[in-house]
Formats: C-alpha cells, sequence, structure tokens
C-alpha cells in the first residue's frame, strides 16, 4: 500500500508529485473542508457552555463533502497519512479537520514552506503530530469571529434598518480607520501659505528659513533625514511674504554655512505579506487579493516560498548562496557579515519571508515559463531578496545656508556615492548636485519670489497603503489583509476612488453607529489585544475556551445588551456628502449609497405580529432585492424571499425555534432527530412533505429522507410508509391552510 499526503491546493499535485515519485497518493482538501454548523443562539454552530465550548462542525458545501467522501476511499488505500497543508496556524486547523473529518488515530504532519525537492524530503523525514496549541488558536479565531460577526450582525447592524450586512472583529476595525481618516478629509478648513526662494547664477535654487539652523551632527544612517523640513517654513501672510522678497532684492547674498556628510542606508529586509502586497500595489498596480492570488501561484509552482509570513528571517542555506551569487557577479555588494534584519513588532515569525527558491533562477531566464504577472511579481521579490543581503547604500549629503539681511536660505542636495543595494531595490532619489562654494563667498541673485500655496487635507489610504497601517495597528494577520479589504468593498461600504478608498454614505453610518453602540470593538487597540491574546493560545500559555467565555461573559454579552437597549434612542444619521466620489457610471456615490429605513408591507412578523418593513439589500446571494425586517422595537426578525414558494420565509437557523408546531412525533429514520413538516407548491397545489429538523443534516447524511403525503399517510421512495395519528395529519392540513 502506499503513503498518502494530504495537501490543500490542487495546484501543488503535480510539482509534489515529481518530488516524490511513486508510492505516493497526493490528495488536495481544496482548503477549508469544514466549517462551524449554522445552528443554535444566532446560529453560531457552538454552545458557550460552563467551562467548555461545544463545537458543531459540518461540510462547508457540497463539493467539500464529495472530497471528503473522495478522501475516506484515499485513506483506505494508504499505509500511512501525511498531512502537508500550509504551515500556519490556519493550515494547522485545516490539518486538525481533517483528521476529525476522516478519523485518522496518527497522522503525520510535514511542514515545509518552499515545494523544492531538499525541503519537501526533509519534511517528510522529520514528521510530527499536530501542535493542539496552534489547533486552539484556530479554533479560537473561528469561534470569536462568528460570535462577533453573526451575534453583532443580527442585534445591532440589521436593526439599523439601513441595508447594512454584516459587522465584523477585523472588518469593522478595519473600517473604523478609513472612517476616521474621512473625518479629517471633510473637517479639514485649508489655509492660504507662501513658499518664498531665491534662485542664483550660481546654479542652484535656495528656500527661506527664519534663523540660523543648528549644524547637522555627523550620522551613519540617513533615517533621521526622512524628517526633512519642507522647501520653505510657510509664511501665512502675504505681507509678510513680500517683505522677505523685497529684503532678498535689496540685500546681498552670501554663503554663511557649508555642510557636508557621508551618509549611509541599510538595505530593507525582505518581503512578508504585507510588504509584498504594498510594494506590488505602488509599482506593479496590484491590489492585495490579486498579489496574494498571484504569489499563491509562484508558491504551488516552487518558485517562491510560503507567501503568509510576518518574519523577516532567511534561511542560512539561502543567504550563503546569495553571497556566492554576489561574490561571481557583484563583489563590490558583498558585506562582510551576514546582513540581520530586526522583526516587526508582535511578528509570530512562524517561518521564513517570502524569497525566491533559488536565487539562481533570475527572473530574465523565467520569461517564457510564467505569464506576465506572475513574472513582475517573481523580479520584485527576486531583486527584494537580493537586496536585503547587500552592502548599504552610501550618499554624500550637503547643506549650504546663505544670508541677505536677516533672512536665511537653505539648499540641500544628495548624491548618491555607492549605489550598494540600491542596484537591486532602488528606494532612494538623488536630488540635485550643489556647486562647490566656499564660507563667506557672495553670490548673484537671479530672482526672488513668493509662491502662494494652500495647505492640504490628509490623504485618503491605497489598499497597499491600509494594509501597513492594518500591520502598524495590529489589526489582522497575514492571511486576512487581503480578504478584510475585499470584504469591505463587497458589502459597499468603501469603494475606490481615483485609487484610493473612500467610505460611502453606508459605510460612515455604519460606523458612526458602532462608534456609538460597541465604541470598543472598533478600536484597533481593543482589536489588537484580541490578536496577542490568540497568539498567547498558539504558545501554550492560555486555554482557549476559558478565554473565549470569559471574554464573552464580561465584555461581549454585556456590550450587546447595552447597545441592544440603545438601538431604541439611536438618532437619525445624517452624514456630511462625499466629496468628489464619483462612480464609474457618472453617478455620485452618495446617491447610490443612501441609507433607507424601509417601506411597511401587509406582512406581519411571525415572532411579535408588528409589521414587517421592505429593506432595500445589495446582496447578490439573494434572488430578490430586499429582505423584510420586523419594525417592532427589540424584534429581530427577519425574512426572505423564496422565488419556488412564492412567499417569504424565516432564515433555516431561525425557523425550527419560531414554529414548534411544525414538528411532528416521529424520528428521522437516519439520525433520530424529530421530523419536521415542509410545505411546497407543486402544479398550482399547496403540498406538504415530511424531512429531518435539523439543517445541517439534510445537507449531508439525512439529504434522502423525504415522506410525500398521499392518500392519509407519508410516504418515501427510500424508507417506506410512515403511519402519523389522524391527528398528525389534520394538524398537517390545518397548518397548510394557515
Amino acid at each position: 500500500m502506499a503513503n498518502l499526503l494530504l495537501i490543500e491546493s490542487p495546484g501543488k499535485v503535480k510539482k509534489l508529485g515529481q518530488i516524490l515519485g511513486t508510492g505516493w497518493i497526493i490528495k488536495a482538501s481544496m482548503g477549508h473542508v469544514r466549517e462551524l454548523a449554522n445552528d443554535g443562539v444566532d446560529a453560531l454552530g457552538f454552545d458557550l457552555e460552563a467551562g467548555r465550548i461545544a463545537c458543531r462542525y459540518q461540510p462547508r458545501d457540497a463539493r467539500s463533502k464529495k472530497v471528503l467522501s473522495d478522501l475516506r476511499q484515499a485513506v483506505k488505500k494508504a499505509d500511512r497519512v501525511y498531512i502537508a497543508t500550509d504551515p500556519d496556524r490556519e493550515g494547522e486547523t485545516i490539518g486538525w479537520h481533517l483528521q476529525q473529518a476522516l478519523r485518522l488515530k496518527h497522522p503525520q504532519r510535514v511542514v515545509y514552506s518552499e515545494i523544492t525537492p531538499q525541503a519537501v524530503r526533509a519534511a517528510i523525514a522529520q514528521p510530527r503530530s499536530l501542535d493542539q496549541s496552534l489547533i486552539a488558536a484556530g479554533r479560537a479565531r473561528d469561534c470569536l469571529d462568528k460570535l462577533v460577526g453573526y451575534t453583532g450582525s443580527r442585534h445591532v447592524v440589521w436593526p439599523l434598518n439601513n441595508g447594512a450586512k454584516s459587522m465584523g472583529r477585523v472588518q469593522s476595525a478595519t473600517l473604523h480607520l478609513l472612517c476616521v481618516r474621512e473625518q479629517a478629509i471633510q473637517a479639514f478648513v485649508p489655509q492660504d501659505y507662501w513658499s518664498v526662494w531665491v534662485s542664483y547664477g550660481e546654479g542652484f535654487k535656495a528656500f527661506y528659513r527664519s534663523r540660523l539652523q543648528p549644524q547637522r551632527k555627523q550620522t551613519k544612517d540617513i533615517a533621521d533625514d526622512k524628517k526633512a523640513e519642507p522647501e520653505s517654513e510657510r509664511v501665512t501672510a502675504q505681507e509678510k511674504a513680500n517683505e522677505l522678497v523685497a529684503i532678498a532684492q535689496a540685500h546681498p547674498h552670501a554663503v554663511v554655512r557649508v555642510e557636508g556628510k557621508q551618509t549611509t542606508q541599510s538595505p530593507p529586509p525582505p518581503f512578508v505579506t504585507s510588504t509584498l502586497q504594498q510594494a506590488a500595489g505602488s509599482k506593479l498596480r496590484f491590489r492585495p487579493e490579486q498579489t496574494m492570488k498571484v504569489a499563491q501561484s509562484l508558491y504551488e509552482k516552487g518558485y517562491i516560498t510560503y507567501m503568509r509570513t510576518d518574519s523577516v528571517n532567511l534561511s542560512a542555506s539561502f543567504c550563503e548562496s546569495v553571497r556566492q551569487y554576489l561574490q561571481q557577479h557583484d563583489p563590490s555588494n558583498l558585506p562582510q557579515q551576514k546582513t540581520r534584519h530586526r522583526a516587526v513588532k508582535g511578528a509570530q515569525e512562524a517561518h521564513e519571508a517570502i524569497r525566491p527558491t533559488d536565487v539562481n533562477r533570475q527572473p530574465d531566464a523565467l520569461q517564457g515559463e510564467l505569464d506576465s504577472d506572475s513574472a513582475r511579481l517573481y523580479e520584485l521579490i527576486w531583486h527584494r531578496a537580493i537586496a536585503s543581503q547587500c552592502a548599504p547604500a552610501r550618499l554624500r549629503k550637503t547643506r549650504i545656508v546663505t544670508q541677505s539681511g536677516e533672512a536665511y536660505w537653505e539648499a540641500r542636495g544628495q548624491v548618491l556615492e555607492f549605489a550598494g543595494y540600491t542596484r537591486y531595490w532602488h528606494n532612494i532619489s538623488a536630488d540635485s548636485v550643489l556647486p562647490v562654494l566656499t564660507q563667506g563667498q557672495v553670490l548673484q541673485l537671479n530672482q526672488a519670489q513668493a509662491e502662494p500655496k494652500q495647505t492640504q487635507p490628509p490623504s485618503r489610504y491605497s489598499e497597499p497603503k491600509l494594509v501597513k497601517l492594518m500591520e502598524q495597528k495590529g489589526i489582522g494577520r497575514p492571511s486576512t489583509y487581503a480578504p478584510t479589504i475585499k470584504t469591505l468593498r463587497q458589502r459597499e461600504y468603501v469603494q475606490v476612488v481615483k485609487g484610493k478608498l473612500q467610505p460611502t454614505t453606508l459605510g460612515l453610518e455604519l460606523d458612526s453607529a458602532l462608534e456609538k453602540l460597541l465604541p470598543d470593538l472598533i478600536q484597533p487597540e481593543f482589536t489588537a489585544q484580541m490578536e496577542s491574546e490568540l497568539d498567547t493560545i498558539a504558545t501554550g500559555k492560555q486555554e482557549w475556551q476559558a478565554y473565549l467565555i470569559d471574554w464573552n461573559q464580561n465584555y461581549f454579552a454585556p456590550a450587546i445588551a447595552k447597545a441592544k437597549a440603545q438601538l431604541v434612542s439611536l438618532p437619525p444619521f445624517s452624514p456630511k456628502p462625499l466629496a468628489s466620489a464619483v462612480n464609474n457610471a457618472g453617478r455620485s456615490s452618495t446617491s447610490k449609497t443612501t441609507p433607507t429605513q424601509g417601506r411597511p408591507t401587509k406582512t406581519q412578523c411571525p415572532t411579535c405580529g408588528e409589521t414587517m418593513n421592505k429593506v432595500p439589500s445589495r446582496s447578490k446571494k439573494m434572488k430578490a432585492r430586499h429582505f423584510l425586517k420586523c419594525s417592532g422595537a427589540g424584534c429581530n426578525t427577519v425574512m426572505f424571499w423564496n422565488a419556488k414558494a412564492k412567499r417569504y420565509e424565516l432564515p433555516h437557523a431561525q425557523r425550527q425555534a419560531l414554529n414548534p408546531e411544525m414538528f411532528v412525533d416521529r424520528p428521522c429514520p437516519v439520525c433520530g432527530a424529530m421530523l419536521e413538516r415542509y410545505f411546497y407548491t407543486k402544479a398550482g397545489q399547496e403540498k406538504v412533505m415530511l424531512r429531518c429538523s435539523i439543517v445541517a443534516h439534510r445537507r449531508g447524511k439525512c439529504q434522502e429522507v423525504a415522506f410525500f403525503q398521499s392518500r392519509g399517510e407519508f410516504w418515501s421512495p427510500k424508507f417506506g410508509t410512515l403511519q402519523l395519528p389522524e391527528s398528525t395529519l389534520a394538524g398537517s392540513k390545518k397548518t397548510g391552510q394557515e
């Protein structure tokens, strides 16, 4: 019998098959195979009991169900099962789900961060057991995200009646960052100022300074110069600007100080997930999800290491191969010692930075092997990895200060004397070269001018800049950056305007409401603290169920209860019109996302009897462009249109609790749960059938449980006739008529 290797993506099968050869069966799970069921309180799929959390998992969809069936057959043919899901918490959790769903007793966990013969064979030779701490962190994240998302959406977001569909632990904190910036932009009041400068016949330009600046100290790094002053000190009055021009024209100019110093700039670290998304966004115009899709393809084909990482570390073997490459091709750029980079605060550093698997596989040699996007991204990764191990760049920075009357004028120049790492990663611009001057030298004035300017509001975030901000604030993890931004766009909470993310009116309204109702939950610091707690769980220092139960009991449940009480008195939201927000169709975005409270209908709420309101919805998952929402205070009942039955129905997760009369006193022949009545229309006639009452089972093992009513009894093609009391049959007819 063969060895079975379980992986996530089918894109790796061919490459791994070539590496492992005969005697191996390689099967892909297609990512996640199970998820929390949509049942129980708020359809969470788990119960927060005293001291423990009871989770109920189900296949994600029909495809996952088929995948699991195929994998069970493969397990029967294998002597030993290896789990080689991705090398992160999410991959470890997927491995645990595979173990549980396939009932594997002793699976061998193998981890590699690059799909190369050396890495894969080394991993196979040193298997380990599944890491229960990482699994605990993964399960905690799943439960935490669903608890916040489902409970918050149902009890806080839906009652707003404005078309907002959801909130989320990471999603809402990220939206808040965008809305805070948008509020600053809307509140910004521009101010006029003047930039005053002079130009000299010696061939350079200098800018006004009110006083002689202290002489700068000699430094080894130019990081302090990143906070350089603006070209000219701002002059806020035109009279003062005119006075300075007059002084410059009336008095002779002479050099009062000449400074020159050599500085160095250290090479940047190799890519992590966030910096890869930022660089690909600015240099290649890739969106974060596009970057990750292309990087995933490069990883699966064996060109780069794993692309979801926050570590800047590189393996010793790769660093040595880079040094050999530089020794052969660029010896002047070889530093005396291996370059080391400082990790980002809070980084998990589970594995390496993103790098090419083979430094000698140069970008030019792959033009025929890769598509355009893959080739461009690989080139970016290759150059950044090489640059990270090169010598620092050296610059000659000069400063000339001149004086005329009581006014000082300053010019700065920068020349790159030794390119160093910038031969591979250019991030330093050389300014104008200043002439060689001496202290006391008299200069010839060509022109003096005061240029009117206006202060600008803070700029909106591009997607790469938002990723950088999320990383700095500790919101989410490498695998969540791109999906979070994508969700905000899909929910129409934000839109892209001229390459920048701008909150829509709907997004601003939702954020304003959450700021009043759940103020802590949307703060970046609060979300970052939750990420730290998950990190603690991943290291085995904290029990995940105790943490989640305590967090819900002491914070979340009381916060939701308080928010529900405040909803009644929440004033209508009236945001300022969004500036210069025009969508592709030429229509103002404010008109597209104007909130509505819904229109009353004749339908009564099945829970409290109040009128149901029709609320517009943009969800692509719904066939109708609206849903019904109860108008009663404190009642969050919603109903959706069933096109086949031609009526509004409750969500699946709520039908059982709200319709107990639908049950019949007979067990499901497969799982033993109670059967329930289900009414439907066929050929214009109302009919009734009996089916399993557990929604998750109806999609799985009880899919064929269906008893159709015929001549006073219920009959199933598979399970035969089911005799019911006359009272039950009468109840079926009565309920159906109602």
